[in-house]
């Protein structure tokens, strides 16, 4: 019969056992997903990216395992049906060798198994075993029914040998199952995440702890890091960690710390569209806010840098007390109702490979600084910064103190000794305005210098335009090391074109490689500058 307990255990097993699989193979796509804040679309938009071999990897697989059941299968067919079983021993042996290969890629944004990313595994094992339990059941049956009407025949046989050889479509449904699971969990997550907000923004209503929004198209993280550390001098002081700018990020910082063991919360604004901001200001409504200047960075979802305006400057709209405007983006927020002051220029700056100092207007007092950290994008990150510490009570003086003790801020043109060879680590820079203060940087050190860049993203149709003159502003450093294939070729145009040499150049498919190729290269005295590192997504 069809119909047996042995057939529905059967079925259970294999469903159980390919669930597992399909899930360990779905592991380096989840931690995709969550670089795309699980969004479909964008993740969709990264399987299609051009040399992806993501679809090439599920074919291939998807063949070995195909052939690989039918020689097992029909190697054990003197088993009779057992054999059709016996053949899923190849399954297990590819897919676990997919999983072992793929898993030897790190993800350069690291998978976090928040409570999040465990649900949606979950809801992925569901609808996989299911899936596979129905596939199994439909094969049996088929088996069944063809043996009925053909039992006598010798292909029959073949066909209950080889029934479960069709499972070999699976790898080719990883992609629509990983989508499939994220839709349906939204089910649960959008309202989860609303109440969990919600949560937040009443907490935050409900405590006294002053409020720094911080926003603008690059420097948003540095400025917030140099702004807690001053204020860590003489506060309590809690801020948003690392790049979390969304409206979870905001509501995980307020939802997970006891507020009333802070005097001020420092929350990172991010946004790709008009709104976000403001969306961002009705959880968390700042007493003080601060832009930190303007560039068409994310142009690709905003679509003008009228748009990028206009977002940032929702920030205004909700600012209570006052409004800390970088100087070279003040005159582009004309009409504002709070009070808003031009702040971050700095005067007779001195840059070299220790540091830099400088004199800054804090409310109209010229105050001489001086810092560890490179570059005068930085100094003017501290300017802006120390502008907000001194509207919230420090002064001259601790501000001074507080500054010549700030450290250096991870990946943000941050400085590594490895023995005798500098290191310039600013792999979260992905802005026009970063990328030219690191090369300035770069050149101030001695010995050979050398840059390693896959180019910059996100500018829209001005992309090609800014890595072309990217590439040009390489020209005159002892090696360049393009890495990846997404936007190099406007970056090696432009370095050609304006007189760059070809011999100082080389092209690697990946940064592990480009490491590599420093090895065989590096001497002492060298410095290298990891320019924007990509997330996976690109």
């Amino acid at each position: 019969m069809f119909i047996s307990v042995e057939k529905v255990v059967e079925s259970l097993i294999i469903s159980i056992v390919f669930a597992g699989l399909l899930c360990g193979c779905c592991y380096r796509l989840f931690g995709i997903l969550q670089s795309c804040g699980y969004g479909n679309k964008r993740f969709l938009k990264w399987a299609h990216k051009k040399n992806n071999l993501v679809f090439t990897r599920h074919v291939l697989l998807a063949l070995l395992c195909a052939f690989a059941y039918a020689v097992i299968a029909l190697c054990f067919s003197f088993a009779g049906g057992w054999s059709a079983v016996i053949g899923i021993s190849a399954y297990i042996i590819f897919f676990s060798v997919f999983i072992w290969a793929d898993n030897r890629v790190a993800l350069r944004t690291p998978a976090v198994a928040t409570a999040r990313f465990r649900r949606l595994y979950a809801v992925l094992a569901v609808i996989t075993a299911v899936c596979v339990y129905f596939a199994v059941t439909l094969l049996n049956y088929a088996s069944f029914a063809y043996s009925e009407n053909y039992g006598g025949y010798w292909g029959a046989h073949i066909f209950e040998i080889l029934r479960f050889c069709p499972l070999a479509v699976f790898p080719l449904m990883l992609i629509p199952l990983v989508l499939s699971a994220n839709l349906i969990s939204k089910v649960y997550e959008v309202p989860h995440n609303k109440r969990f907000v919600k949560k937040a923004t009443q907490k935050l209503q409900a405590s006294s702890i002053k409020v720094v929004g911080i926003t603008g198209s690059y420097g948003k993280t540095s400025t917030k890091q140099i702004l807690s550390e001053i204020l860590k001098s003489k506060y309590r002081v809690l801020s948003t960690p690392r790049s979390h700018n969304t409206p979870m990020g905001l509501a995980l910082s307020i939802n997970n710390n006891n507020l009333c063991d802070y005097d001020i919360f420092i929350a990172e604004m991010g946004a790709r569209n008009v709104g976000d901001i403001a969306e961002l200001c009705e959880i968390c409504r700042p007493d003080y806010s601060l832009i930190t200047g303007i560039c068409p960075q994310h142009l690709e979802s905003f679509g003008s840098v009228e748009n990028i305006v206009k977002a940032k400057g929702e920030i205004l709209a909700f600012t209570k007390t006052e409004a800390v405007i970088s100087a070279d983006c003040y005159n582009m927020f004309n009409g504002c109702t709070c009070k808003t002051s031009a702040c971050g220029k700095i005067e007779n700056l001195k840059c070299s490979p220790e540091g830099c100092t400088f004199e800054a207007d804090i409310n109209g007092e010229k105050i001489q600084l001086e810092t560890a950290l490179l570059g005068r994008h930085n100094a003017e990150n501290i300017a802006l910064a120390v502008t907000v510490a001194s509207k919230l009570g420090m002064g001259a003086e601790e501000i001074k103190a507080a500054v010549k003790n700030l450290g250096f801020v991870e990946h943000r043109l941050q400085l590594i000794k490895s023995g005798n060879v500098n290191i310039l680590d600013d792999g979260y820079n992905s802005n026009v305005k970063g990328a030219a203060a690191a090369l300035e940087v770069l050149k101030s050190f001695s010995g050979r210098k050398i840059v390693v860049t896959p180019g910059l993203v996100e500018l829209g149709v001005l992309e090609k335009d800014e890595n072309r003159q990217l590439g040009a502003s390489l020209v005159g450093f002892d090696y360049i090391i393009l890495v990846g294939e997404t936007l190099i070729a406007p970056v090696k145009q432009g370095y050609l074109e304006n007189g760059g040499d070809a011999e100082k150049l080389v092209i690697k498919p990946a940064l592990s490689a480009a490491q590599e190729e420093l090895k065989g290269y590096l001497a002492d005295g060298d410095t290298v500058l990891f320019l924007n590192d990509l997330p996976d997504i690109y």
